[in-house]
């Protein structure tokens, strides 16, 4: 491998046009080489001079490709990412990187024993309000932390035309699968492995055949609480972010645009890309000496994807430790598998 990485990206629908194409093409480290589109020809359009391959065997067949990402649906994760090691690849996985903790204990040891990176898609972190909330937690204001809420809901009533998230028959779908991962990942980003979880998963869409809401406990030393939710019957979305301690509390809307954005079509480079709205500032309340409350708006760092593709590269490149670890995911997996 040269001084730049070549990078192979399994599919180019929405997640591959919006969360990968692009921070692999600005980057100055990696090679943006071939993507796999079984029917519509777009890439090339959008990236003069990528390659298309009409399956995914192709692109792991490709020898001048030394990272794959698999974007592909979840039930397919951990079979491409075995075929991806054995040819001698890096990866990079979407959430969930697999369904089952065995599955992720094989493909991690596969990577050691072929000299390869397996690495995990979790972009969450860099969200701007995960990023503030992150900095509030860190910084002691709040005193010993009681309760911490973080919840990720839409409202989408109709079932989804994703068979593979919709269908129990393929493993790892139901929203505790889609959602849960980014939640999850947060909570073990900041406070590591709880001690011990509970779980509730329900499933209210009419005709719904897989979980569509879930509650999830953790506990934590020194009797923190943090709580995980997410819904697809939010007609209204509460605060993403809630944290209360013995000093205050901080409270932040979800408020990063960066999805929204590239959805539309804003490159990482541009101005204002990442920078949420003033109305999305995050509410801390702090309790004074006399027992009275100051109350201030704090407004986010900007929200970047393209630290997770700079950790990739640090990673691969230079052998940097990769800030998701295999222990976090493990954790993570014994969660949502339970």
């Amino acid at each position: 491998m040269g001084s730049k990485i070549n990078v192979g990206l399994m599919a180019y629908g929405m997640s591959g046009k919006v969360f990968h194409a692009p921070f692999i093409d600005l980057h100055e480290g990696f090679n943006f080489m071939a993507v796999t589109e079984r029917s519509k020809k777009q890439a090339a359009q959008d990236y003069p001079g990528v390659a298309s391959y009409d399956s995914i065997e192709q692109l792991i067949a490709d020898d001048t490709i030394d990272l794959v990402i698999i974007n592909t649906p979840n039930y397919t994760h951990y079979h491409y990412a075995k075929k991806c090691l054995l040819a001698g690849k890096h990866i990079l996985v979407e959430k969930p990187f697999t369904a089952t903790v065995a599955q992720a204990n094989e493909l991690f040891a596969l990577a050691k024993e072929v000299g390869k990176h397996a690495l995990v898609y979790q972009n969450r972190r860099f969200d701007s309000g995960f990023k503030i909330t992150k900095e509030i937690i860190e910084s002691g204001k709040l005193g010993k932390l009681t309760e911490v809420h973080f919840r990720f809901d839409r409202y989408r009533n109709e079932i989804g035309p994703k068979g593979f998230k919709e269908d129990p028959s393929f493993e790892a779908s139901g929203l505790s699968y889609d959602l849960g991962p980014h939640l999850i990942d947060q909570a073990i980003a900041l406070f590591g492995k709880p001690e011990k979880f509970y779980k509730i998963l329900a499933s209210n869409r009419e005709n719904s055949k897989v979980d569509d809401y879930f509650f999830i406990h953790l506990a934590y030393p020194n009797q923190l609480n943090v709580y995980l939710t997410a819904t697809l019957l939010a007609a209204d979305i509460p605060p993403a972010f809630v944290v209360n301690g013995a000093l205050g509390a901080f409270s932040k809307n979800h408020g990063d645009v960066q999805e929204a954005q590239l959805l539309k079509g804003m490159k990482p480079t541009d101005d204002g890309y990442g920078l949420e709205i003033a109305e999305d500032a995050g509410k801390l309340t702090l309790v004074n000496s006399g027992g009275g409350r100051e109350v201030s708006l704090l407004t986010s760092p900007l929200g970047n994807y393209g630290e997770l593709f700079e950790a990739v590269y640090q990673t691969i490149a230079n052998d940097q430790p990769y800030p998701i670890s295999p222990e976090d995911i493990i954790a993570q997996l014994e969660i949502l598998e339970s």
